[in-house]
């Protein structure tokens, strides 16, 4: 099947590969494969992809697998995978950082330091690219990616280069509004800083991220979004769940909104304990907590 799903699709100066393993490519080391995997060599060849894709094949885009979970099923169509030449990083006047969608948000905090840009260290403390951080509107330490946004490009089903202003991205909480665009790049508003002062911020975001998270671990990040009012991890812990493991997948002992693949855990093992995680809090409070991480793909057959 995918051998006919490959001579369907068009001709591109990138890369397709049939039946592509997923597993490492994202953190919790647990996946399906893709149908079809589509590395893009540039923009121009991404963008002849989409003007050009059979409409019925469905497209997934994956960044580096920090938030998401792939359903040991795989996925349905093609996923694009974007390559390097996405990661362009760039310091612009007033204080301003244009960073593409494959650029690690680490990276761009980083980049934003050696340039005096202060305002964006939160960034060092989110494990994922920029077209992620866009996706899930993402934060941490009180800051979120629309508190520093001015504009991103995108490229729509279509091909088309579109410009996204901060209202057409209707950022809310592990959300923003577009659907079905390929993020391209952002533009991020930092203030005038000193480097020094700024690594030394980022420096302490680290450590304490390291001492309170699971980092070293697979892991896919913060769990569920916490409820208002609520620290999800709060509820988990007074619900029993701290440690709890189904196969080889556990709720992380050092902070139990983490779950961890302590070895070769499916992706079913990792949701079902997370399902479960979700019926104790119910039980115990009557809040149903919400996955933050993406789900994605087929069930095993």
């Amino acid at each position: 099947m995918t051998a006919s799903l490959v001579a369907r699709l068009p001709r591109v100066r990138g890369n397709y590969t049939a039946s592509a393993p997923l597993k490492d490519l994202v953190w919790f080391r647990a996946a399906g494969p893709a149908d079809v995997l589509f590395r893009p060599a540039d923009l121009g060849d991404l963008r002849q992809f989409m003007a050009n894709r059979p409409a019925d094949i469905p497209v997934t885009v994956i960044g580096v697998g920090s938030n998401l979970l792939i359903r040991d099923g795989g996925i349905e169509g093609v996923v694009i995978r974007l390559p390097a030449a996405f990661g362009r990083i760039e310091a612009l006047a007033e204080s301003r950082i244009r960073a593409g969608a494959a650029a690690l948000d680490a990276a761009v905090a980083r980049t934003a330091a050696d340039a005096g840009v202060a305002g964006l260290e939160f960034l060092r403390g989110i494990p994922g690219t920029i077209g992620g951080a866009l996706t899930m509107d993402a934060g941490c330490y009180g800051t979120e990616i629309k508190d520093v946004f001015v504009e991103a490009r995108a490229i729509n089903a279509h091909g088309e280069i579109l410009t996204l202003s901060g209202a057409e991205m209707d950022f809310r909480y592990r959300h923003s509004g577009p659907q079905n665009v390929i993020y391209i790049d952002a533009v991020l508003q930092g203030k005038p800083g000193n480097p020094e002062s700024i690594r030394a911020r980022m420096e302490e975001l680290v450590a304490q991220r390291e001492s309170t998270q699971p980092v070293r671990s697979k892991t896919g990040g913060s769990t569920f979004t916490n409820p208002p009012g609520q620290k999800a991890w709060q509820l988990i812990d007074r619900s029993g769940c701290r440690g709890l493991m189904h196969g080889a997948a556990q709720v992380s002992e050092k902070h139990c909104n983490f779950l961890i693949n302590t070895g070769e855990a499916s992706a079913s093992d990792i949701e079902a304990l997370g399902e479960e995680v979700r019926a104790r809090v119910k039980a115990k409070f009557g809040i149903q907590l919400e996955w933050e991480i993406k789900r994605i793909g087929r069930p095993q057959a």
